[in-house]
């Protein structure tokens, strides 16, 4: 149920301000409205539909705008801030952690598994972030996850999985030699470099 209904979205079949009615959706899908309800609570979560009171759920957009003007920005100075401070307080378990995380990605991109590659992601960021003792840092992260999500996942197939894969595996082994100067610089790359959507134009 949540599988088809987030597929249908990431792949454009659904579209940003779209209702999303339960009674229909049950039909549809042959099923009860219950399932229905708990999908939507989940891609709402994710960062792909919002619930409004009178209007039900709505399929949400990703602008470009707002991911180079608020997202990036945003992320890249919460996790400047929050790696430099991780660095020293990261112990065995997390790396190990981190590690699995890695492991992880590399076996969605075997299946082209493009959700597990991304709840991987997120997975990956938010254990440095949680270790760094800042617990505002946390918070804020995690507000914006969710759309930080439904980007990756409108827009992720233009990517090619095996370099997201690669790109955290670099950055475990830069976190692992504590060294600030090479994690931000590798950190800023990548945060940069693992926008799927493309770059807006200058003038």
């Amino acid at each position: 149920m949540t599988e088809s209904l987030r597929e249908a979205i990431v792949a454009g079949r659904l579209e940003p301000g779209e209702r999303l009615i339960e009674e229909r959706l049950s039909t549809e899908l042959q099923t009860s409205r219950g399932p229905v309800r708990e999908a939507l609570r989940q891609l709402e979560h994710e960062g792909l539909v919002m619930s409004f009171p009178y209007r039900g759920a709505v399929v949400v957009g990703v602008s470009e705008e707002e991911v180079h003007e608020v997202l990036i920005p945003i992320r890249l100075t919460l996790e400047r801030f929050s790696f430099g401070k991780a660095l020293d307080l990261l112990r065995d378990g997390d790396f190990a952690e981190l590690g699995k995380q890695v492991w992880r990605m590399e076996e969605a991109a075997r299946r082209a598994d493009l959700y597990r590659i991304v709840e991987a992601d997120l997975r990956f960021h938010d254990v440095v972030l949680a270790q760094a003792g800042q617990p505002h840092a946390v918070q804020l992260w995690r507000s914006i996850a969710p759309r930080i999500r439904a980007y990756f996942l409108r827009y992720g197939r233009s990517r090619e999985l095996g370099l997201i894969v690669e790109e955290h595996r670099e950055l475990l082994t830069a976190l692992q030699t504590r060294d600030p100067e090479v994690v931000l610089a590798l950190l800023e790359e990548h945060i940069a470099v693992e926008s799927p959507v493309p770059q807006i134009a200058r003038a």
